[in-house]
């Protein structure tokens, strides 16, 4: 017969099992943010360049405000790099293709920004990191290579950053990318726009360039 010490012990192993479950369960959700809210039709957003003829229609939404960015781990606008969410919409009953795709960020005084890589961020968060160090060997010093890398910004990029090659006929397809802002000014998106270039359609041909003004988000936010 089962004594009453025993079942005390296989009770208290239980709840120490289900609390450790429950631990590992509850860790990667206080690491991580949340999902923004689900992509509409690019044609919903205020800042979009809509190709009538082509049947695509592409949109920004800057992630400008410090309560919009709480979906992320990191506070990227403290380090002036600005998340921009890409909506892109196709209409049309061929796929198009963003494999070869180039989308710049353009100041209203013309600078040509970049998207961002992981290691461009963690150089500005982690400067020390990155710079490497000095170890003597002898009458020499040999120069290590620095290691700026992030997990929390390479989780965000992972989740977050616009990985789609390809946007289905009939489909929308959206995700982020990171902008550097720092060397811009206080207000980078009045005059700015973004700019996309060598999108193609399923036959190859490259579709007419995108320009989506930011005034347009700006006016609408108002």
């Amino acid at each position: 017969m089962m004594t009453m010490r025993s079942c005390s012990f296989r009770s208290v192993m239980r709840c120490y099992w289900l609390m450790c479950f429950l631990l590992v369960s509850w860790v990667p959700v206080l690491g991580a943010g949340s999902d923004p809210p689900p992509a509409r039709d690019a044609t919903a957003y205020p800042a979009v360049d809509l190709h009538t003829k082509e049947q695509v229609a592409i949109a920004a939404e800057p992630f400008d405000t410090a309560e919009k960015c709480k979906i992320f781990q990191v506070d990227y606008l403290k380090y002036r790099f600005l998340p921009i969410r890409i909506i892109v919409t196709n209409t049309g009953d061929h796929p198009i293709s963003l494999r070869d795709a180039r989308i710049f960020f353009i100041s209203s005084t013309g600078d040509r920004v970049p998207a961002a890589d992981p290691v461009d961020v963690e150089r500005r968060v982690k400067p020390k990191d990155s710079r490497g160090r000095d170890i003597p060997v002898g009458p020499i010093k040999v120069h290590t290579k620095g290691s700026a890398s992030d997990d929390k910004i390479e989780a965000d990029f992972d989740h977050f950053e616009y990985a789609a090659l390809a946007v289905e006929p009939h489909t929308t397809r959206a995700g982020f990318l990171f902008y550097d802002m720092q060397g811009l000014g206080d207000t980078p998106l009045h005059g700015g726009k973004l700019v996309l270039r060598e999108l193609r359609d399923a036959g190859g041909n490259e579709l007419f360039f995108f320009e989506i003004p930011f005034d347009k988000y700006l006016e609408a936010s108002r």
